[in-house]
């Protein structure tokens, strides 16, 4: 198969070998494949619904990608926003010496960006999929829809399965989800098909404007709108209004009581502009297991 390729430059500090270490525990990518030099994926791309394999390898000051079709400037703009590449990342620093607690975490992980979901659409599939469920749980159930619907794409001579687009998920059924989440996910792809749930549309808006519009769809809470703004669109600079997990983790890292307030969060986050979501998705990346163990020890 033809292998179509292109290179992205990182601004600002920028470690591709942090990136596949994450990918490595994030349950949503299904256990993908790795040799420790490539990331590989097959997802349907936002700019036409058609599959594409994608590789990804590290280059001098960024990354090199080969793509199973042409990629044009959608495709790659695509590509660079899954890696948080599509944002100037120069200014991070300065974060983290604003704010000692975070600038730790930035030491012992230099260079570490969000890695997106690869659609706003998928995010927002997997924000449904994964309620009630364990991460584990749900994606195994996420790959299975994979599988059963969605297109095979060879990348790298191994097949993939492209997580099928809106208009597939739209008339198909027996997802093997409760009735309620299959409701769910056919309003989500008719936002899609609407434009909802696009980077274009999402990024466009003043985040508070993009939350409320992502809760208003079917099966999307505060938490879940977080989630598809700030890691499936790539938003940069978005805090999220509720997140239990995250909160605990920040309550952990600041000595903040257990009864702090969501204002609390938010002023604790100010410091982070205009990296507000990479330094959550820090925190979350670095911090989730110590503050698991914290919970546990306080029997919660």
């Amino acid at each position: 198969m033809t292998s179509h390729g292109f290179t992205i430059t990182a601004q600002g500090p920028y470690d591709f070998g942090a990136t596949l270490r994450f990918v490595e525990d994030w349950p949503v990518t299904g256990g993908l494949p790795s040799d420790g030099r490539a990331l590989r994926f097959a997802y349907c791309a936002e700019s036409d619904w058609l599959p594409i394999g994608v590789t990804v390898t590290a280059a001098p000051d960024g990354v090199a990608v080969a793509t199973t079709r042409a990629a044009g400037p959608h495709i790659r703009a695509e590509v660079a926003r899954i890696l948080s590449l599509d944002v100037d990342g120069s200014g991070f620093a300065a974060a983290g010496e604003a704010d000692p607690v975070l600038g730790d975490l930035q030491r012992k992980s230099p260079g570490l960006r969000p890695l997106c979901f690869w659609s706003p659409w998928e995010a927002a599939c997997w924000a449904v999929i994964v309620q009630r469920s364990s991460m584990l749980v749900a994606a195994r159930i996420k790959q299975r829809i994979a599988e059963r619907y969605g297109a095979k794409v060879i990348v790298d001579g191994e097949p993939y399965a492209a997580f099928p687009p809106p208009m597939t998920l739209l008339r198909a059924g027996g997802l093997g989800l409760p009735a309620q989440k299959e409701e769910w996910l056919r309003g989500l792809a008719q936002a899609a098909l609407d434009g909802v749930l696009t980077t274009e549309h999402l990024r466009a808006l003043d985040p508070q404007e993009a939350l409320a519009e992502l809760r208003a769809l079917p099966g999307v809470g505060p938490f879940s709108a977080g989630l598809i703004l700030i890691r499936g669109a790539g938003a940069p600079d978005a805090f999220p209004g509720d997140e239990p997990r995250l909160f605990a983790i920040l309550r952990e890292a600041y000595g903040l009581p257990e009864d702090a307030s969501p204002a609390v969060y938010r002023k604790v986050a100010e410091a982070w502009r205009p990296y507000r979501s990479w330094a959550s998705f820090l925190f979350r990346a670095t911090g989730y297991g110590a503050a698991d163990e914290a919970r546990t020890a306080r029997g919660r």
